[in-house]
């Protein structure tokens, strides 16, 4: 295929249909964006016959992964995390590396090549572990918190890898000179960066902000992450090594996140890029003939890592049980490899044939990441019988603060909001269990004489060792609805008529947890415009009375007034990740003409497709809520209330009966 705008677009309609689909199976984009390189690329349908065409572009990427990783880069992390990271990080990464190394050269590679292909298999997954640790509230336990300061290393030993692998493909006295080299200017680089850069970076961002210009602003990150990445490569080093110094120096400075954000459209898109052209490398012919040898490093990675990251962290002082989780959390590959892997290919470090079966292994260790996390606390209890105990303990403790309560409220989580309900519970004179997760926190509440215990509200057994059976009532004070619908479940099922109140951040999850068994749903957002609203009311002179009357209402109409909310352009980046089944409204206008004129809003049946009638205005007088006998009329605008694909089905009833 010649034809560069048909080769663009091909590409770009099997991405989309890869992704999304991957997306809805709950597995990995990474994925997608491989599979669809493998497809197209030279060894497959050769759509894509030359991948060296797109990979120049496609190493944009991998610079900008690592400015990414130079905005998250903080010293005063590290710091804290010292240990964990300096010593189990780099255990785990060492250990891994010369042990595959060593395996590699004692099958006859060249050891070179076999030291190269040990740091490519010693990285995990970042993004995929830390969005897993996310959601299943794992971020704050012994393990996650390992899990975190080992990947916080693996990113950071990318950085001398990069310079590395390219240098081991040199003649052994070259190659000491060439890093010798390298190693110099990286640190003259480092130190002039970290004494100077801080206060110039200030000063320059300070000077494009105070335009107020967003098409400035991101023109310039481009051109420091660019630019010192061109500077680097001039140098001798690689592109990738300036962007990490540069997400460095703005990491300090308090445009930090704004840039984050700004960055995060081009690196998700040249990474996409990226990994096609990593999955062009990939031999589907070949992965099937050695299918065997694929199954086999599949199982010698997983277990490899495993054991190595598993007694890292019981040597370093880890209970047996988070050891074990640690190496079940790390034992997969990551997107690391994969870029690792391509620049050893650049280089001809390692044979086709290795390059394949080790590229499939990979590729199947992150499909049973999720897998593995998913199991890993069963397999824990399984293997290690003082987890049992370490967990039996834990239930007693919280019974023991139960046992002699009853009609208490149990607070699911001891963050600000369940502390500040705490305070309103004891003013009362009601007794309450929290329970929570981050070990910090529950040490000093405690102390302090707070009632609050370590544990996971979304667990059957802790649930009813807070006594859930001589509850009154049940609170979720953090925002997180996946956690919060296992707890519904799990007190639907062992005391369906206990009240329990929930909180939201918005009205996006409303009608789901309530459906789901909550008594009420706090919903953040519209609680705070209610307080907004009732104090600005209070200062125009309307009488509290009716304030207080007005929010009484909406709260037991249950924020049926204030449901939904016009999509503006600040929404289109939410809207195009995660907004597709959010309530909105929607205004339509019936010129002369229309169907709707002269008939009832009943007559229509709004309500068999999930749409109501919120409003219309006629006149310049807005009627909220209209009675279903209330006719059309021209020049009304009747605001609707429903999903984006239901909206569009109630506009074409109004305007053509359709």
């Amino acid at each position: 295929m010649t034809n560069t705008l048909e080769l663009v677009l091909v590409l770009l309609g099997c991405t989309v249909f890869a992704v999304a689909l991957f997306r809805r199976l709950g597995l990995p984009p990474i994925l997608a964006y491989l599979l669809v390189g493998a497809t197209l690329g030279p060894h497959a349908t050769a759509l894509v016959p030359d991948p060296e065409s797109a990979r120049e572009l496609a190493e944009y990427g991998v610079v900008f992964m690592m400015f990414s990783i130079g905005l998250e880069f903080s010293l005063p992390k590290l710091f804290s995390m010292k240990r964990t990271v300096f010593g189990l990080g780099a255990a785990q990464v060492v250990v891994t590396s010369l042990a595959t190394g060593a395996c590699a050269a004692a099958l006859g590679m060249h050891w070179a090549g076999a030291l190269a292909l040990g740091g490519t298999l010693a990285m995990s997954s970042t993004a995929l572990l830390s969005k897993l640790l996310t959601e299943r509230i794992e971020l704050d336990t012994p393990h996650g918190r390992e899990v975190m300061g080992v990947l916080l290393f693996q990113d950071l030993a990318v950085v001398p890898m990069l310079v590395v692998i390219p240098a081991l493909a040199e003649q052994p006295a070259a190659m000491i000179g060439e890093l010798a080299a390298a190693t110099a200017k990286a640190v003259v680089a480092l130190s002039l960066i970290l004494f100077f850069g801080p206060r110039v970076m200030r000063h320059w961002f300070f000077l494009v902000a105070k335009s107020r210009s967003n098409e400035l602003f991101v023109l310039n990150v481009l051109l420091i992450a660019l630019g010192m990445g061109f500077l680097t490569q001039r140098a001798g080093l690689s592109a990738a090594l300036g962007a990490f110094m540069a997400g460095m120096l703005i990491s300090e400075t308090e445009y930090r996140y704004q840039v984050e954000e700004d960055i995060k459209p081009f690196r998700d898109v040249l990474m996409g890029l990226f990994f096609v052209t990593v999955g062009t490398l990939l031999d589907l012919a070949l992965v099937a003939r050695e299918l065997l040898y694929v199954l086999l490093t599949l199982a010698l990675l997983l277990g490899g890592k495993f054991a190595a990251a598993a007694a890292a962290s019981r040597l370093l002082g880890a209970a047996p049980g988070t050891a074990l989780r640690v190496g079940l959390w790390l034992c997969a590959g990551g997107e690391f490899g994969f870029v690792l892997l391509a620049l050893t290919d650049r280089s001809n470090l390692v044979p086709e044939r290795i390059q394949q079966i080790v590229l499939a292994a990979l590729v199947l260790s992150l499909l049973a990441a999720p897998l593995i996390a998913h199991y890993a606390d069963k397999i824990v209890l399984r293997l290690v019988p003082s987890e049992w105990f370490a967990r039996s303990l834990q239930l007693t403790s919280i019974a023991a603060q139960s046992m002699f309560v009853e009609r208490h409220a149990i607070i699911c989580g001891y963050g600000r909001n369940g502390q500040y309900l705490a305070r309103f519970l004891e003013q009362e004179g009601i007794t309450y269990i929290a329970l929570d997760l981050d070990p910090e926190r529950v040490r000093e509440a405690a102390a302090a004489g707070e009632t609050v215990v370590f544990g996971d509200a979304a667990r059957r057994e802790t649930l009813q060792a807070a006594g859930l059976n001589r509850a009154s009532v049940l609170i979720v004070t953090y925002a997180d609805t996946a956690s919060a619908l296992r707890v519904l479940n799990l007190v639907h099922d062992l005391r369906p008529e206990l009240p329990i109140v929930v909180r939201t951040l918005d009205e996006r999850d409303l009608e789901k947890l309530a459906g789901a068994g909550a008594a009420e749903v706090v919903p953040e957002s519209l609680e705070s415009s209610i307080m907004l609203a009732s104090h600005a009311l209070a200062l125009l002179g309307v009488p509290l009375n009716r304030v207080l009357r007005r929010i009484r209402s909406i709260r037991a109409q249950r924020y049926q007034l204030l449901r939904g909310i016009y999509r503006g352009a600040e929404h289109l980046a939410e809207e195009a990740v995660l907004d597709h089944h959010q309530k909105r409204l929607h205004s339509v206008l019936l010129n002369a003409g229309a169907y709707a004129i002269g008939r009832q809003i009943r007559e229509f049946r709004l309500a068999d497709i999930a749409v109501e009638v919120s409003a219309i205005r006629r006149r310049k007088i807005r009627a909220a809520e209209p009675d279903l006998d209330t006719r059309f009329e021209p020049g009304d605008v009747v605001v609707l209330l429903g999903e984006p694909a239901e909206l569009q089905r109630a506009e074409a009833m109004l305007l053509k009966g359709a």
